[in-house]
């Protein structure tokens, strides 16, 4: 690896912030050349660092509920229109043509129905849906989050951990950004433990992986209502969230969990002033004790959950396991074992201190010694190109959907195992990347200057191939896409 401080701070910016910003600002190579290591580890330090503050959006529980309320005035609208057309029919003396069923109904206890992100069935273009609004909202106020921030570490971080605890906006669409803000953002500095119970408490996840709905077969609930157990959370919880695949676990292990979390759930959206919000139902939970991993709780209500998700957050296969996503999501698809070690190491060290993690990650050697050879997702070159150019308005609709067109829709991975985080998952996607920045280019061609975008972007990361292809280019919109299309663009 160079040592040259441009080289670096080029480096640092790409691969653990959202992308240089153009001049001396914060954020800049200029600006971060003395000292890049020491830039990365002091934006940790920042008040406030991940949060996002916005009086004007719904907690998740209130859009969920809100977003429930105008369904379910949608489905009573239609059952108005057609209960008038059938009197009207009758009335003339001709049948009418019976009505067709209605959709399944909405239930109570699923206020969120499974649907495209920001496409809700009923929606009119000129005037958008409550829903529409909401997840707008949500997506305005993460684009915003990234392109305003100085450097983007702790930004890059929750979009990590975001994705690694993730929901997914087709099947929870109007609480998927609450969740982030609610679940990930409080935590992203603080410890593995805590943001594992936020996230098993958060309305989003109790819905997209069932488990608001898993009842103990000899709970009050379950020997009344003949109901049961629902592994589908305590599975993911034990193979995606903690331990990784074949760590050890059993099937015993994921139906015991199961058990332990049951009454883990929130209240109806029907409720005045509390709908959604998470509720520990004892009629719900299986009693007695359980075993996991060989180890026996007690029964103590929700606190049995708890001291399980405590030690699951400890355990050593769980430090692996997300030293190696770390590892593999910063650095390289095959991350170098050295640092897998070091950063399990300070993980078990410090008891999941996700603050003393993300340094570890920055002070480690080999962090810096690996080639800048990581495929950006859609989502980072989308953002890293935004924060290079000039700003303009930018339009939430056309973000949204060029991240969908990407394969990338905002919180909205296809498995419980999120986005994939390796080359082959997102190199197919290249060629669409093209026309989005000769679209671009157009665009500012008369404001930028491609030469100037390569120093202000790559510095010293711009190879002479990338310089020179930019210097034959026929117009200034051709030089320009060239620049954002540079290898040394898409990898960091």
């Amino acid at each position: 690896m160079s040592t040259d401080p441009k080289y670096q701070a080029a480096l640092a910016l790409h691969r653990f912030g959202l992308g240089p910003k153009p001049g001396t600002v914060p954020g800049s190579i200029a600006a971060v050349a003395s000292d890049p290591r020491g830039a990365l580890l002091a934006e940790l330090e920042r008040p406030g660092a991940g949060l996002i503050v916005d009086a004007t959006l719904m907690t998740a529980a209130q859009a969920g509920v809100a977003g429930f309320n105008f369904r379910e005035e949608q489905r009573a609208r239609e059952i108005a229109k057609e209960a008038a057309e059938k009197a009207r029919a009758e009335s003339a003396g001709t049948m009418a043509k019976p009505p067709q069923p209605p959709a399944e109904p909405t239930k109570a206890d699923k206020p969120e129905k499974s649907a495209t992100p920001d496409k809700p069935a009923a929606a009119k273009p000129q005037e958008p849906t409550v829903v529409q609004r909401i997840i707008r909202g949500e997506a305005r106020a993460r684009f915003a989050a990234a392109r305003t921030a100085e450097i983007g570490f702790v930004e890059r971080l929750v979009w990590f951990w975001s994705n690694h605890l993730c929901v997914s906006s087709f099947a929870v669409p109007v609480t998927a950004g609450g969740y982030e803000r609610e679940a990930i953002r409080p935590h992203v500095l603080g410890r593995f433990a805590d943001m594992l119970v936020a996230s098993a408490s958060h309305y989003a996840m109790l819905e997209y992986l069932d488990n608001g709905r898993s009842i103990g077969p000899n709970s009050v609930a379950g020997l009344v209502g003949k109901v049961g157990l629902n592994e589908n959370y305590a599975r993911e919880l034990l193979e995606l969230h903690t331990l990784g695949v074949r760590t050890g676990y059993t099937q015993e292990d994921v139906t015991s969990l199961a058990k332990v979390l049951t009454g883990w759930t929130y209240i109806g959206p029907v409720v005045p002033g509390h709908g959604l919000e998470f509720v520990f139902s004892a009629r719900l939970h299986e009693p007695g004790p359980q075993v996991v991993l060989g180890k026996t709780y007690a029964e103590v209500g929700m606190n049995q959950g708890r001291a399980v998700i405590a030690d699951l957050a400890r355990h050593p296969a769980t430090a692996r396991h997300l030293a190696t996503k770390l590892a593999r999501h910063f650095v390289a698809d095959d991350p170098p074992p050295a640092l897998v070690g070091r950063l399990a190491r300070r993980f078990l060290d410090s008891d999941g201190d996700l603050k003393e993690i993300a340094k570890a990650l920055v002070e480690a050697p080999e962090t810096w010694e690996a080639s800048p050879t990581k495929l950006k997702r859609p989502n980072e070159w989308l953002t890293a190109t935004r924060r290079a150019l000039p700003d303009a308005p930018g339009n939430v609709v056309r973000g949204l959907q060029v991240r969908l067109d990407m394969g990338e829709p905002l919180w909205g991975p296809p498995q419980p195992e999120g986005f994939p985080d390796v080359q082959a998952g997102w190199a197919d996607g290249l060629a669409q990347r093209i026309d989005i920045a000769a679209r671009t280019a157009e665009r500012v061609a008369d404001s930028v200057d491609a030469m100037d975008l390569v120093e202000t972007t790559l510095g010293p990361l711009a190879g002479t191939d990338t310089r020179r292809a930019i210097a034959r280019a026929e117009s200034r919109a051709q030089a320009i896409t060239i620049a954002l299309m540079a290898p040394e663009f898409h990898r960091r």
